[in-house]
């Protein structure tokens, strides 16, 4: 494992590995603890106020031809704002991490002309000289993190805006095919009246 530090996160030691170096009969194990300054980089990348805690550790296994499978941990504490009243909001972030680094000529490629479509393992990523961990650090995290954070017992209360004089629009206002479903159904209630009749 490298000790080099990455240069997109000041402060993250051992998260580019290059893979000519990993062991092809053995798993390689790894840990990151990034330090105050790398966790302020993140935290900044994520738009989130702080992360106090964070650590990412697994394996690396060889997968013959197929590139290596990357298995492991990640854990942090992070704080966010409050998406209705910006107070601080703590997350406990506890997931396992999974993906698998394919070499390219070994990954499914779209047939020329076809609609190109999501893959269904959305854990696969092409295979290149360097594994960063890093990057998978930072998007597992952000993929764990809540995107609305909300303080509890925070409640975003309805607001509606207009210029003076001017009548503001309403939820209802913004559902035209409510008021028709309203007149479909009192339309058949005054047929279905008339039926009985």
């Amino acid at each position: 494992m490298t000790d080099q530090p990455d240069p997109a996160i000041p402060g993250l030691r051992g998260a580019l590995l290059q893979v000519a170096k990993l062991s092809q009969n053995s798993e390689t194990d790894f840990q990151l603890e990034p330090d105050q300054s790398a966790r302020e980089a993140i935290a900044r990348e994520l738009d989130a106020r702080s992360l106090r805690k964070l650590r990412f550790d697994g394996v690396i296994k060889p997968l013959g031809r197929d590139g290596f499978r990357l298995s492991a941990r990640l854990g942090a504490t992070a704080v966010q704002d409050c998406v209705v009243t910006l107070d601080p909001v703590t997350t406990r972030v506890d997931v396992d991490v999974t993906r698998h680094f394919r070499p390219a000529h070994r990954m499914e490629q779209p047939e020329s002309g076809s609609e190109l479509e999501m893959p269904e393992d959305d854990s696969i990523e092409p295979l290149g000289t360097e594994i960063d961990l890093g990057a998978v650090l930072i998007e597992a995290l952000s993929l764990a993190l809540p995107a609305y954070p909300r303080k509890e017992g925070a409640d975003l209360e309805q607001a509606q805006f207009a210029e003076e004089g001017v009548t503001p629009l309403s939820d209802s206002d913004l559902k035209p095919f409510a008021s028709l479903a309203a007149l479909r159904d009192s339309l058949q209630g005054a047929a279905e009246d008339k039926d009985e009749e």
